[in-house]
């Protein structure tokens, strides 16, 4: 114990680290972040699925407004799924499969004959017999003739009557009957345009998009994981192929123009002059890929265009293919391209590059003063003022003429389909009163929603989620759904100033750092842990220990501790996985920590590296603090986004958790030594001891014991949580070096 607070001194005095905010790239996508799960024999189709992918006519169009992906969701008793076993071994004549017991070696097996004293033998090889055996692990299965060997020796002896020669079988013959069964299914979906989905189809990174949706290239693949770990290798990273298209009716004079928007960084990390978007049309005749165009990374964050003519007779053909692909780095979240209105079409021209589109281009904010999310329980007993009077709405007018701002905007509120109550906006609102919308111009402006509609806080139950739908009037040219945008508003037992989703990592360079998040409750009440989103960058800090903290207000800046964690329990970064999925850190014991007024959520860091809480960079606010010297001085953030943290207070939602009133006991329990290097210790008074469970840092449960003296001599070095069992609830981090 003495050698641990001798280590956590030496972290309180050294501050002699750089010491700043960061924010830094993802090394995951925390949002689709999945385990990619298929059972199937080794080096073998069997069970897999074959997809006969349809073909598409003129026009194509993807706004990304909605998904597009082709899913390929076949299920083996589908009526529609055809299937084709096929067998190891054959027969070399007839080509009928041969008989499951039939087993053959690759290597010479002999007939043996042995003299009357058995002092001596004499063989000879046995025939060899003419097989095809199948290569399982493609599909069609490609058959080569063999020759094989009886899977069996022959032991004979001379000058017995009647001597009946011994077979003796091969313990383990090494060629036997096998199968393997392909499934295949037709797809005949026209309203899906891409064959993968490597590229990440979302409504998060696209900076100032034209229209709700983007397609983003990155180093990650559809499951949200990095190409290549650990490694600073640049290479191809996401594909989006489009699904073959018939353009065997056209020729050049037709006019045929690949369009479409390209953005660089967006929201994402900005790649380098190095890194590229690629453009690739496919040659069928030659089974090539063909590079069209490309364009390098840049800090210009306009989205720009690209228009393509096909004129060459190769491509005007039935199974015509395009793609885009990335060149980056591939360990993670890095050099980030976006597309969007990638459109495929006859009767164009060089000159034809508008995109004449009038559209939302983002979802409605959250209609709610301040947060994204409040508790339930708090709102229904505050709701005066507290509709949001800023709410940020933004259109964009893409057709390259003035259009008419006379029509009206409704933002209509939706309870479990039934409307609830709706906003109108005059067309000259929305515009901020320009005579008309300008050509190919974005606008974004805030209007006062606490007027005429308050969410029904005689709605019973824990928690409530509203839809929020976005609607405006057709102008011309127009394309009807980018007419309308959706979003819900979520009530349930935190405050939140994120949209759930990170784009980012953050945190703070420096030793003894503090993070602190400000917030202002709607009523006073009492937090029982806060809610984190920890997310994985390029460093992996899970190892590294930081204190809960809570602090009060003095004179807008983080004043006395509220609640700290206790040195010795420090906590270390833990990921969840998904949109809206965090990380809750109770306080120990179901301590609940009263706030009254304007209070702040964070940590005190022991480690100089950067934690990497995730950051959003769609929603922005001005309620993050730092400070670089254990809280004597505080820093207001200048970095733009929202830190993805949220106090969760107790409410009628508790029962739910878990979180039962214990009544507090005086009571003792000590785990030495602390490090410790093979055996743990524990010492407790606790009456009702029920044990201990021990979780490694990725929460995998490594011991469940009611032992006192813990043997952990097997487990790798590293940081553990011990959590107690019984009455009392209490989580400890346990170092083994």
């Amino acid at each position: 114990m003495r050698l641990f607070l001798f280590s956590l001194t030496i972290l309180f005095l050294n501050n002699a680290f750089s010491q700043n905010e960061e924010v830094g790239a993802l090394k995951s996508n925390p949002h689709i972040e999945k385990i990619k799960s298929i059972e199937k024999k080794v080096n073998s189709f069997d069970g897999t699925f074959i997809y006969i992918i349809d073909t598409l006519n003129l026009p194509i169009f993807d706004d990304f407004s909605k998904n597009k992906f082709q899913k390929y969701t076949a299920n083996y008793t589908d009526s529609d799924v055809t299937a084709s076993k096929k067998f190891k071994l054959i027969d070399n004549n007839s080509l009928n499969p041969l008989d499951k017991n039939k087993v053959f070696s690759s290597q010479k097996t002999y007939r043996k004959i042995y003299s009357n004293d058995n002092l001596s033998h004499t063989e000879t090889q046995l025939p060899t017999i003419s097989i095809k055996i199948g290569d399982l692990s493609k599909y069609p299965v490609n058959y080569s003739t063999t020759s094989v060997y009886p899977a069996y020796n022959i032991y004979d002896s001379l000058g017995i009557t009647n001597d009946i020669p011994d077979t003796i079988l091969l313990q383990d013959p090494d060629i036997k009957q096998d199968s393997a069964t392909q499934f295949f299914k037709t797809i005949n979906n026209q309203n899906s345009i891409w064959i993968d989905d490597f590229a990440y189809h979302n409504y998060r990174f696209g900076y100032k998009p034209w229209s709700i949706g983007v397609a983003t290239f990155d180093g990650l693949d559809q499951y949200g994981k990095a190409y290549e770990l650990s490694t600073t290798i640049t290479n191809y990273g996401d594909y989006l192929t489009s699904k073959p298209i018939d353009l065997s009716t056209n020729n050049a004079a037709d006019s045929i123009y690949l369009s479409f928007l390209y953005q660089s960084g967006g929201y994402g990390e900005t790649p380098d002059e190095t890194d590229s978007l690629i453009l690739e049309f496919y040659d069928k005749t030659l089974d090539k890929w063909n590079w069209i165009w490309s364009t390098n990374g840049e800090t210009n964050l306009d989205f720009k265009v690209g228009h393509i003519d096909i004129k060459k007779s190769r491509y005007l053909k039935k199974g015509f293919k395009f793609r885009f692909k990335n060149y980056g780095q591939l360990s993670g979240g890095f050099d980030h391209f976006n597309i969007d209105y990638v459109h495929l079409r006859t009767l164009s021209g060089y000159q034809d590059t508008l995109f004449k589109d009038f559209a939302w281009s983002s979802s409605i904010e959250s209609l709610i003063k301040d947060y994204t999310s409040v508790p339930w329980d708090h709102y229904k007993n505050q709701t005066t003022g507290k509709m949001n009077d800023k709410v940020t709405l933004s259109i964009r007018n893409g057709s390259n003429l003035a259009e008419n701002n006379s029509i009206p905007a409704k933002i209509e509120i939706k309870y479990n389909t039934i409307s609830e109550g709706e906003f109108n906006l005059t067309g000259n609102s929305l515009s901020a009163g320009d005579l008309n919308y300008s050509p190919r111009t974005n606008y974004t402006t805030t209007h006062d929603f606490t007027n005429s509609y308050n969410f029904d806080q005689s709605k019973p139950g824990t928690k409530q989620s509203f839809d929020i739908i976005g609607t405006i009037g057709a102008q011309f040219p127009n394309l009807a759904q980018n007419d309308s945008t959706f979003s819900k508003q979520y009530f349930g037992n935190y405050y939140s100033y994120d949209d759930g989703s990170a784009e980012a990592a953050y945190g703070l360079i420096g030793v003894q750092s503090n993070l602190a998040i400000k917030f202002i409750p709607y009523e006073s009440d009492s937090i029982i842990g806060i809610n984190t989103n920890f997310v994985e960058s390029a460093t992996d800090v899970s190892n590294k220990l930081f204190l809960l903290t809570v602090w009060d207000d003095e004179n807008g800046r983080p004043g006395k501790l509220l609640y700290e964690d206790e040195v010795f329990s420090p906590r270390n970064p833990i990921y969840n996985y998904g949109i809206d999925n965090y990380y809750t850190y109770y306080f120990p014991n179901n301590k609940k920590v009263k706030v009254d007024g304007a209070f702040y959520i964070g940590w005190r860091q022991f480690s100089n590296e950067r934690l990497n809480i995730g950051f959003d960079k769609n929603t922005v606010n001005s309620n993050i603090f730092y400070s670089l010297n254990k809280g004597a001085t505080w820093v207001k953030s200048s970095v733009e986004g929202s830190v993805m943290m949220r106090p969760l207070f107790s409410t009628s939602m508790d029962a739910e958790l878990g979180l039962i009133e214990l009544d507090t006991q005086e009571f003792d329990f000590n785990i030495y030594p602390n490090p410790f290097q093979n055996t743990l210790n524990i010492t407790t008074n606790i009456n009702d001891y029920q044990g201990v469970d021990i979780y490694n840092i990725l929460g995998k449960l490594i011991i469940s014991t009611q032992d006192k003296q813990i043997d952990l001599s097997d487990e790798s070095n590293g940081v553990y949580l011990l959590k107690t069992k019984g009455s009392i609830n209490k989580t400890y981090k346990i170092i083994k070096n």
